[in-house]
């Protein structure tokens, strides 16, 4: 399975790093491998390709969409791209491994999820998060009734990256090349996992935060902010659920502080990012233990992983193997793919009701 890599950021470089190893933490025989990659300028392909071990490089997209040799494409570009690149990949037949979110509009993402679909294509999002063992863990609690009838949850991903505004703002801050703000670049990662663990979503309330109006832009001027730098959102599921979601780049003493709790009539889940071997558990069966700490690191079937053993700790790059892996497993095997770009669909159409709703003021259904 040949893929071209479009894009060689950070996710870009995270991703060739998870298909260079999927020979030492999952056993199999599939022969994978980053073909061709793709940047804006050409001697920055070169280099990447040269650095990295990549046999072809190019400075346009279709040099890799439409090579023959190449089964699939890896889209790590800035999110405004994603729709046109998608669909030309879609329509060209080849499989696709999207980053978040899929697109700027649910128009776009939904015209892709039924694109994929009516070419044969396996079309898989990044959510890398679900791929965790610790909410791998949850979903198998939720799954068995453990927490019984959903309650209520609780949601955040914090960041500090926007707090320093003479440090150049990065295109994730610029709603012109982002199409948004932190919404989609943290939110979508909240949102997947509550939609993944809890179910649809009903309605929703959001509310959007610039705590710098002016700040230091791409070009090192004075710079007017156009995208959230935190946003707020009190849903309301499906199964009768309330909840809320935090995401945050202005949080004073975050490092990448994603964590959830999910309380149910019969059990309770915490999870937090910083705490990757470990899910917290809280049962009506035994409330004089409280919250009991379940360990998880490597105990887990494939995609879990096996790698470096059963007992050792795991980082936060395990989600982006196990992600990347089922996608090419589902290519290779013909499997379903999941998370699928139906999801991606599903979660941009949450954030655009979010939007919505901060622009008017009022709960937005879905």
């Amino acid at each position: 399975m040949n893929i071209g890599l479009l894009g060689f950021g950070s996710m870009g470089k995270t991703h060739k790093y998870c298909v260079d190893n999927f020979k030492y933490f999952f056993s199999t025989n599939q022969d994978v491998s980053i073909a061709s990659v793709c940047t804006r300028h050409l001697d920055k392909a070169k280099e990447i390709a040269d650095r990295f071990s990549i046999e072809k490089y190019t400075s346009n997209e279709d040099d890799i969409i439409y090579d023959p040799t190449i089964d699939a494409i890896d889209i790590c570009t800035p999110n405004i791209y994603h729709y046109e690149t998608a669909k030309k990949a879609i329509l060209a037949k080849k499989h696709i491994y999207c980053e978040k979110p899929l697109a700027v509009t649910y128009d776009q993402a939904s015209e892709l999820a039924r694109l994929a679909k009516e070419n044969g294509v396996k079309a898989a999002m990044v959510f890398n998060n679900r791929f965790l063992l610790p909410v791998m863990k949850a979903k198998e609690l939720i799954e068995n009734g453990s927490l019984g009838r959903i309650i209520s949850f609780s949601a955040r991903y914090l960041h500090s990256s926007a707090l320093d505004i003479n440090k150049r703002a990065g295109w994730k801050q610029d709603s012109s090349i982002c199409g948004a703000g932190v919404l989609f670049d943290l939110g979508s990662h909240v949102i997947d996992l509550i939609y993944y663990l809890c179910g649809e979503f009903e309605s929703v309330i959001g509310k959007g935060q610039i705590a710098y109006p002016t700040r230091v832009g791409v070009n090192g001027e004075a710079w007017q902010t156009n995208a959230d730098e935190a946003f707020y959102v009190i849903a309301r599921l499906k199964n009768g659920a309330y909840g809320t979601i935090e995401v945050s780049k202005i949080s004073l003493g975050s490092n990448d502080d994603l964590v959830f709790e999910i309380r149910g009539e019969k059990g309770a889940v915490r999870f937090d990012l910083m705490e990757l071997n470990f899910l917290y558990f809280y049962s009506t069966e035994n409330r004089e233990a409280g919250f009991t700490r379940i360990e998880c690191v490597n105990r887990y079937p494939t995609p879990g992983g096996i790698f470096p053993g059963i007992k050792a700790p795991v980082g936060w790059l395990r989600g982006h193997l196990g992600n990347y892996y089922a996608f090419c497993d589902a290519v290779l095997n013909g499997k379903e793919v999941s998370p699928s770009f139906d999801d991606g669909a599903y979660v941009q159409r949450v954030m655009e009701c979010a939007y919505i709703s901060d622009k008017e003021g009022k709960e937005i259904t879905l």
